[in-house]
């Protein structure tokens, strides 16, 4: 059934008189709550099929967990631990020294867990013929075990007396050997010339060669050759792998050692070797006593052929051990299958219901989605959502069509009154919106109106800048013509005083002291004054100079000292700030390069770019000390200027630093737009950084500021020491600000004459 609403410039319906409330039986939730219950009653008959399923499976279960399982762990892990045993014996005969200790405790620790999972083992089944296997087996273990411990740290100590001993032997040979060789050279040079020394007269040749000296010479050789012999004897004693091998070695050290003492007896008579019996002595002791180096081998390798021996034991015994184990594994194992199948018979029962169970649910399932839920439900949801999409989209002018009596019926007609009121709701969006846009066009033209204002504030103040270096040019050329009379008439009343000195050396007969002494002093004020006058001409026709360049603009490229230039214009910044305003006190500190040297620049744009940074650096110190007096937080602030120089192997890194309030990070990317300034509109321009920024920039340099709002701002400009070619000049733009101070010398001399 299908029904239509009204058209969009109709009148509006109540909902309630286009879509009934379905009847009980035509609901979507009754036809969902009888498919859920019927979902339901299938879900109750698979859930008391496998209680019943699962009781029987939680018998067969208990028993497994009750008997099977905890006899197949017990045997499992006592057949862990017999392995563990088992191997305790290897481990403990190739031990390191200084890991006995920790192998030995492990070794302890795996026959105690041994002993305790057997123990309930042997309480459960004494008269087990495998658990007595078990237990006789597990006993010869420990005992070989406990014998091979005890034998251990014997092993060790004779292991460590051997290593002493291989060190010891060829030390002391090498002693013998020392005395011995160097004794049969001169034995052997004595029979063949004669001399026993160079301070004694040779021997005759019948006395050199007679019996005994030969018989001594053949003592020696021998005795050289038995010490290499014991020496050797001792050596494969130690390296001897059966004790079988030892007895013939000590036989012939016996032997060897008879002969030793025969020619040392023969030697110590003729006194021919000092300290070779001590020597020979101290060699042979190794290889005598019940610590000699053979009785040390023999001890060793029989400590070793006894564990052989245990070792062979324990592996039969672990052969006998583990087929015991490995008996009672088998035997619970056999109950915990005969558990398992039980329980498997049950699962399959219960399986084979479930899935009937299941079957029918799927088939229940699947009518109800396909007659009901698919052909039904989900078709009509579909076109209204689809319906719902246009909407959003803002397809508003289609009606929307209604099917049914049931709840997609009143979610139709309730979706049919919404678009028809946000037809009405699109209509009141769009008359908003261009009110919106129209407040937004107002907005803008009133900005494009205050900025055209600003700009036209700042055209007129760079025009009155641009007037006043045309005047400032013009009064400095009126001054100059007064400063070349000053400079001139001043250089002539030199002269004339000169040749008053002349005059006044011819007339000195005729005047008394008193007068001469008057007419020197008065000779010496007017020499003084003339200097001073001359002086401070050329400083003022210097000012007056720089005036007319800064007012120009631009100019030649020359050789500037940088340190030199940096300095002048920042005494020209601060004397200018000062005429400004009276109280202003700022202290200028200098740490330049005594390397710095000379730069091709143009010294009258270089020099306004420093002109401009000091003069800003002045301005922002004198505001933060007004504004901290005005706080009452002064305390120990005190305005700095830092100006530093220096010179790298490419470029020239000038800086001027203060200790200001420093620029906020929004207003540090601007500093050097045209026109952007901080200051109020009577006191800065907004020209002066952009217009040092394209002075730097045409020297081939670069200008980077540092800066943190509340501490300081520092400008650093970076110079290459060789100015390019082809690097145009800047263009002066006639906005000089004025002349400046040579130096602080200078300075004193004004004030000391303003005091006088």
């Amino acid at each position: 059934m299908t029904e239509t609403i009204n058209p969009p410039n109709s009148a509006p319906v109540d909902s309630s008189a286009r879509a009934q409330r379905p009847a009980i039986h035509r609901r979507i939730s009754s036809q969902l709550y009888s498919g859920i219950f019927g979902a339901v009653a299938l879900t109750i008959v698979a859930s008391v099929v496998s209680w019943i399923s699962f009781n029987n499976v939680d018998r067969s279960q208990k028993r497994v967990s009750e008997e099977s399982v905890p006899e197949l762990a017990g045997a499992f892990s006592l057949a862990e631990f017999s392995n563990a045993l088992v191997a305790a014996a290897p481990r403990l005969t190739t031990a390191a020294p200084d890991q006995f200790p920790v192998i030995s405790a492990e070794v302890t620790a795996a026959h105690r867990e041994f002993q305790q999972r057997f123990d309930p083992l042997l309480r459960n089944h004494p008269d087990d013929v495998h658990v007595q296997g078990i237990s006789e087996a597990a006993d010869a273990l420990a005992t070989n075990i406990a014998t091979i411990t005890a034998d251990m740290p014997h092993f060790y100590s004779l292991s460590r007396q051997i290593e002493t001993l291989q060190v010891q032997i060829p030390t002391l040979h090498d002693q013998a050997q020392g005395i011995i060789i160097p004794a049969i050279d001169d034995q052997l040079f004595f029979q063949v010339t004669g001399y026993r020394d160079f301070e004694t007269e040779p021997t005759d040749a019948m006395s050199r060669t007679s019996g005994d000296e030969l018989l001594l010479y053949r003592h020696l050789n021998a005795l050289q050759a038995d010490v290499a012999q014991v020496t050797e004897l001792m050596g494969s004693a130690l390296i001897a792998s059966e004790s079988d091998f030892v007895e013939p070695l000590i036989e012939s050290f016996e032997s060897t050692t008879d002969r030793i003492q025969i020619s040392l007896t023969a030697i110590a008579a003729t006194e021919t070797a000092p300290g070779l019996e001590s020597a020979v002595n101290s060699l042979l002791r190794l290889g005598m006593g019940n610590n000699s180096a053979f009785q040390a081998s023999v001890d060793r390798l029989d400590i070793i052929k006894r564990q052989d021996n245990l070792l062979a034991q324990n592996q039969s015994v672990a052969v006998d051990l583990l087929s015991e184990v490995n008996a009672i594994v088998q035997t619970a194992q056999a109950g915990a299958d005969q558990a398992t199948e039980n329980s498997a018979q049950t699962i399959n029962t219960a399986r084979i219901l479930l899935v009937i169970i299941s079957v029918i649910g799927v088939l229940g399932a699947g009518l109800i989605s396909w007659l009901f839920v698919g052909r039904v439900l989900l078709r009509r949801i579909g076109r209204l959502s689809g319906r719902m999409r246009t909407l959003a989209k803002g397809e508003l002018e289609e009606e929307i069509e209604i099917e049914g009596r049931d709840e997609i019926a009143e979610m139709a007609s309730a979706l049919e009154v919404f678009r028809r009121h946000a037809l009405e709701v699109q209509r009141l969006n769009l008359v908003e919106q261009l009110a919106q846009e129209l407040s937004e066009r107002n907005d803008e033209l009133q900005s494009v109106l205050e900025e055209l204002s600003q700009a036209q504030d700042q055209i007129v103040a760079r025009e009155k800048l641009a007037a006043l270096g045309e005047v400032t040019a013009g009064v400095a050329h009126e001054i100059r013509n007064p400063l070349n009379f000053i400079n001139n008439f001043s250089a002539a009343s030199v002269e004339l005083l000169e040749e008053m000195a002349e005059i006044y050396e011819d007339l000195t007969d005729n005047l008394s002291d008193a007068d001469k002494d008057l007419i020197e002093e008065i000779n010496q004020d007017l020499n003084d004054n003339l200097d001073r006058i001359q002086s401070h001409g050329k400083r003022a026709n210097r000012i007056v100079q720089d005036m007319l360049l800064m007012g120009r603009g631009g100019g030649e490229t020359q050789m500037t000292d940088i340190n030199d230039l940096i300095h002048e214009h920042s005494l020209l910044a601060f004397h200018s700030a000062r005429a400004q305003d009276p109280d202003f006190i700022v202290t200028l500190e200098e740490e330049f390069d005594p390397d710095m040297g000379q730069l091709e620049v143009v010294p009258q744009d270089l020099g306004r770019v420093f002109l401009n940074f000091v003069a800003n650096a002045g301005y922002a110190t004198n505001k933060k000390q007004k504004e901290l007096a005005d706080a009452g937080t002064v305390g120990d602030y005190s305005p700095t200027i830092l100006l530093t120089s220096r010179r790298t192997d490419d470029s020239a890194i000038l800086s001027v630093r203060d200790n200001g309030s420093g620029i906020p990070p929004d207003v540090a990317a601007k500093i050097f737009d045209p026109f952007f300034t901080t200051k109020p509109t009577n006191e800065g321009t907004g020209l002066g950084l952009a217009l040092s920024a394209d002075i730097v920039r045409e020297h081939g340099g670069t200008i980077t500021v540092n800066t943190e709002p509340g501490e300081f701002t520092e400008m650093v400009v970076e110079l290459p020491l060789t100015r390019a070619k082809d690097t145009p000049l800047v263009e002066g733009d006639g906005n000089g600000d004025g002349g400046g101070d040579d130096d602080d010398e200078d300075d004193d001399e004004d004030d000391s004459e303003d005091d006088a």
